[in-house]
């Protein structure tokens, strides 16, 4: 077992550096407090103590900063990102005119970003079309279709 634990520091190694790549992918924060606990293991090694307490070490040490630091770092790293909604988000909830009559099975709205859709009107809609120059509000998106209700209904709700 002696020689076990006088070549740790290579498994160590390893596990660093596998650990800080898979975090430099993820982004997660777990590998790298894992990646963490094994500088722990090392440095515990390099002090002599047998391999088995060296792996101890180096749990508790991840476990402790997976517990303590992980969140904090995770709300630092998301504070930064922008709030605004982009992409088929954005289109949730605006407002259009239809261009080609909207009716269950299909038709053409201008949103309010002067983007042509094609759109359907929403199934819990008992309207069965929605005429040319009527607005209507987008409540989905549907692959490259926008699901819409009338304006009308969507200001009772």
């Amino acid at each position: 077992m002696d020689v076990l634990t006088q070549y740790a520091w290579i498994a160590w190694l390893v596990l660093i550096l596998v650990f800080a790549t898979i975090e430099v992918f993820t982004l997660e924060m777990t590998f790298l407090m894992l990646a963490l606990g094994s500088v722990a293991g090392l440095l515990s090694g390099l002090t002599g103590i047998p391999w088995w307490a060296q792996f101890i070490v180096a749990a508790v040490v991840a476990v402790a900063l997976i517990l303590t630091l992980r969140p904090p770092l995770l709300r630092m790293l998301r504070r930064g990102a922008d709030p605004a909604r982009s992409n088929v988000d954005a289109l949730i909830g605006a407002s259009g005119t239809v261009v080609r009559t909207v009716g269950p099975a299909g038709g053409q709205v201008r949103l309010e970003n002067g983007d042509v859709w094609t759109a359907r009107l929403s199934p819990v809609t008992e309207q069965a079309d929605v005429a040319v120059g009527e607005h209507v509000l987008v409540t989905g998106i549907d692959g490259a279709t926008a699901v819409v209700v009338p304006m009308e209904r969507s200001t009772q709700a």
